[in-house]
């Protein structure tokens, strides 16, 4: 099994491209189901998720044709014949071929959609907005998800009962070629699900309420193609902004859509790290405060997740170990899943001194000399947190499967490597 070997304890410096973000990727490509007119996505990650999502694609009937490493063409016929189980339980997003489906009039049975173990990711809230729109959902005896469409679906009020950025996605491609107008509130809003909404309407959807937790979506008869930009990953930027940080790191981020980055510029403001938005970038400079902030009346500050534009859940671990490497004392509470934190485990043996309260939440006391430590990822965010601790160390760590890493972040290695990063891919 692959693993990466790392040699840390040096400043890294030098400029970072960011990639395209996968969460918006892959409903994209579910997307380009909604026509049977070519659809070209631009700016697609190259990573092992997208990979799978795309071979999905094709045995539902897609032609795939992989224009550069970022560029894809998809011109679809759609058919469901089944779905590969091994590959539908790799990769979360497979969940997200349900809505297209069913708005093209296709019965979708399915096993449960797989990903990061995170914690309980329940589907209630998919099917509660599909069955709005009139799809019959039911789980049979092997799990599988059995769901129905009417001869066509119908445009409703829907109030989903969390703001689920998959189920809302899901929700969103099936009310697209409903009849009649759907509204849904409580709707997710990060930016992978308003850059979703921006290629729709592209394809001749009419969506009002981009951005907000209150969609107005008009059904229409067919969609169009269209040629698609995919808005580049702010947790990556947020995770090498972290890493900058944790190194004493100056870094240039290029390609970053700035209008995301509010969030996590508070998220950085209480570990008493500051960084510069330009136009397109992101300059993290050497030599801060690193000080964790504390609350106005002295005590200590909390960091914790939110539904978009709150702080993002992904980025909790990455901000975790980051803390470790500023003064001070911080309280991170992961709202949102019950087993993100356990990773913490590794950080403590590595000398980080964090108190694990319960599973949602830890108390991180700066600064901590790491020390070098085998290390296992146990999925993208804590993984990419894992090689920023490995980094701030001393010595030589090794992380094993790195599968779980590459998952998420696009040519790691190599962008580790040209900014002065001493890692190495051992098989």
């Amino acid at each position: 099994m692959s693993q990466y070997v790392i040699k840390g304890g040096k400043p890294l410096k030098g400029e970072i491209n960011i990639s395209g973000n996968k969460n918006a990727a892959l409903p994209c490509i579910a997307a380009a189901l909604l026509t049977d007119e070519k659809v070209t996505l631009r700016n697609v990650p190259n990573i092992l998720d997208v990979s799978v999502m795309l071979s999905l694609t094709e045995q539902l009937g897609t032609d795939v044709k992989r224009v550069d490493k970022n560029t894809v063409e998809l011109n679809s016929n759609v058919k469901f014949n089944g779905l590969d189980p091994a590959l539908v339980d790799s990769v979360r997003g497979s969940i997200l071929f349900s809505g297209p489906l069913l708005a093209r009039g296709e019965k979708v049975i399915i096993p449960p959609p797989g990903g990061d173990v995170i914690g309980l990711r329940r589907l209630d809230t998919h099917f509660l907005g599909l069955s709005s729109l009139g799809v019959d959902c039911a789980v049979d005896e092997r799990g599988y998800l059995i769901l129905t469409p009417p001869v066509r679906l119908m445009g409703a009020s829907i109030f989903l009962d969390e703001a689920s950025v998959t189920a809302t996605e899901n929700v969103i491609m099936a009310a697209a070629l409903a009849f009649g107008e759907s509204t849904i509130y409580n709707a997710a809003c990060e930016p992978h699900v308003q850059n979703l909404c921006e290629m729709l309407n592209e394809m001749g959807s009419e969506i009002e309420g981009i951005g907000s937790n209150f969609l107005k979506i008009k059904g229409k008869e067919r969609l169009f193609g269209t040629d698609h930009t995919i808005v580049s990953d702010h947790m990556e930027t947020g995770s090498f902004i972290g890493l900058a940080a944790a190194t004493d790191s100056e870094l240039l981020l290029k390609h970053v859509d700035t209008r995301f980055l509010r969030p996590l510029q508070l998220g950085f403001d209480k570990l008493g790290i500051t960084f510069e938005i330009f136009k397109d970038s992101v300059y993290i400079p050497k030599n801060q405060k690193k000080v964790m902030a504390k609350t106005y009346s002295g005590v200590t500050n909390k960091l914790d997740d939110a539904p978009w534009p709150g702080f993002p859940a992904d980025l909790l671990s990455i901000m975790t170990v980051t803390a470790t490497q500023m003064t001070g004392s911080l309280l991170i509470h992961e709202k949102m899943f019950e087993s993100r934190l356990y990773f913490v485990d590794y950080l403590i043996r590595m000398g980080a001194d964090i108190i694990l309260c319960d599973p949602h939440r830890a108390v991180v006391n700066g600064k901590s000399r790491l020390r070098p430590c085998n290390l296992v990822s146990p999925d993208v965010r804590a993984g990419m947190a894992m090689v920023i601790a490995a980094l701030a160390t001393d010595g030589k760590c090794t992380i094993e499967r790195i599968d779980q890493i590459e998952r998420g972040y696009e040519a790691l290695l190599e962008k580790l490597v040209s900014i002065g990063g001493d890692i190495k891919r051992e098989e």
